[in-house]
């Protein structure tokens, strides 16, 4: 029996993570058990007596995502039946918020969709990390707690890296807000590309809007996922004299080329977070993966208690 009523259980996107945040918090792992039937239907089964318990489950949106989204609802609806008191959510790295508004004619406001799915499904409550774009919080109708792993990876440069000759850097004028609070907690000025997406593989970079010639960047992203905005940005930041450029992003997604892309890249090194895992052929020397269980631990002990997650920022 876990103790004071808490269980946290994890799909399989994310046994790794989930299995860092028992070990912070003293808890086993929940055990479920996720099979399907030979029609190709999911089935799972919750393996331990929830009733009346503070359920987490835990679980990233990452590839095959469908199939991950559908898992967590599937859970999530078998810890309703099981008649767990309150459920959350605990959802890393939330693919979807990119899908947060209509930029072009008749398509779906996914992240919007999701979020009403979740409701849907069980979830009484949402845990989450760096979500694309802030207004993606207000998509959910349950409480969300939205964490950041921005100051883990400031103090990983700031520990690591001379920041006298450093410079943040934006890829877009969208990620200005997030670079500037990154810049702000190191104490470092900020530049910004000038970058026009053409569609979604398809990204032109203009002038940098700083001052990078002679110093050594650091291009900051909510996510690397295809690699291709990062690598144009590296080729935009030498033409423009940068001494040496590293990159951070909390989702280290790195799908398609990317690996391939960022081996090849004139870049010194890529500081990512654990909220997606990165298989062992994807671990390349210039990446450096940092765990944020300690994280998401401290905030389900917070909700779980009753007190502000806020103040872990403070």
């Amino acid at each position: 029996m876990m103790k004071h009523g808490l269980q946290i259980f994890a799909c399989n996107a994310s046994r790794e993570l989930a299995g860092e945040i028992c070990q912070r918090l003293g808890l086993r792992l929940g055990q479920l058990d996720i099979s399907r039937f030979s029609n190709d239907n999911l089935r799972v089964q919750v393996q331990e007596n929830v009733r009346e318990r503070d359920v987490y489950v835990v679980q990233s949106f990452t590839e095959p995502v469908s199939e991950h989204i559908m898992e967590l609802m599937i859970t999530l609806d078998a810890m309703r039946s099981a008649s767990a008191q309150r459920i959350t959510a605990v959802i890393p790295y939330y693919s979807y918020a990119r899908s947060d508004k209509k930029d072009a004619p008749r398509i779906s406001i996914t992240g919007r969709l999701i979020a009403d799915m979740l409701k849907t499904a069980g979830a009484d409550r949402v845990l989450t990390m760096d979500l694309h774009a802030d207004q993606v919080h207000g998509f959910f109708s349950v409480p969300v707690d939205h964490l950041t792993a921005i100051p883990a990876i400031a103090e990983h440069f700031r520990r690591h890296h001379d920041l006298s000759n450093m410079v943040a850097v934006a890829t877009d004028a969208g990620g200005a807000k997030r670079v500037g609070r990154f810049s702000e907690r190191l104490g470092i000025p900020m530049a910004i590309i000038d970058k026009r997406r053409v569609s979604d593989t398809d990204v032109k970079h203009g002038e940098v809007v700083g001052d990078v010639r002679g110093r050594d960047v650091v291009i900051f992203e909510d996510e690397i996922s295809t690699g291709g905005t990062l690598v144009s940005t590296v080729a935009t930041l030498k033409a423009a004299g940068a001494r040496s450029i590293h990159a951070g992003a909390v989702h280290g997604v790195l799908c398609g080329p990317a690996i391939e892309r960022l081996r090849d890249a004139d870049i010194d090194s890529v500081v990512v977070t654990n909220t997606v895992g990165l298989p062992e052929e994807k671990r390349l020397a210039k990446i450096t993966t940092l765990s944020v269980a300690p994280l998401f631990a401290a905030a389900i002990e917070r909700i779980h208690g009753g007190q502000s997650v806020g103040a872990l920022f403070e």
